[in-house]
């Protein structure tokens, strides 16, 4: 168990991540930061969500990525090897893990879609639809950060959808 305050780090840009990560309370992010220091946020995560950089994990190789609490969190870290010996030894375990990583592949492929085919108004659309649940505990410069469009475009749709 790992408790992180908000905006603590779970995973810093450089560090190779050795964990499967379960968040059992709070909000997190995962992000990038570009050369010219603009966040880019890729993933959010939430209670009974996992999280993590699966290309660091399974490659020993320094993360690109970071990982921080919006809100006050509470995560189980399982080291590869644990991980992998739960799988192992409780099959329906290892058949949710599974599930969940065929979801999350749907889900990652959808967003591709969404992010090049869709107007900003669509993608805020679909986001709200999508994590109605959790939406308002997120600010909403990270919610434009993760659908790729500026803080202020963001603005002008929320603006525009409450006058219609």
């Amino acid at each position: 168990m790992k408790k992180l305050r908000k905006k603590q780090y779970l995973l810093q840009e450089g560090d190779v991540w050795k964990y499967d990560a379960f968040i059992t309370k709070g909000c997190m992010r995962m992000y990038a930061v570009d050369d010219k220091g603009i966040e880019h946020i890729i993933y959010f995560g939430v209670e009974n969500w996992w999280i993590g950089d699966r290309e660091s994990l399974l490659n020993q190789t320094p993360s690109r990525l970071n990982i921080d609490a919006i809100e006050d969190c509470e995560v189980v870290l399982f080291t590869g090897p644990n991980f992998e010996m739960i799988c192992s030894k409780i099959p329906a375990f290892r058949d949710m893990v599974h599930a969940i990583i065929s979801k999350s592949f749907n889900v990652n492929q959808n967003r591709i879609l969404s992010g090049i085919s869709k107007s900003a108004e669509e993608k805020y659309l679909d986001f709200l639809q999508k994590y109605a649940d959790f939406a308002m505990r997120i600010p909403q410069a990270m919610i434009a950060s993760y659908l790729g469009i500026k803080p202020e475009t963001l603005s002008r749709i929320r603006n525009g959808i409450t006058k219609k």
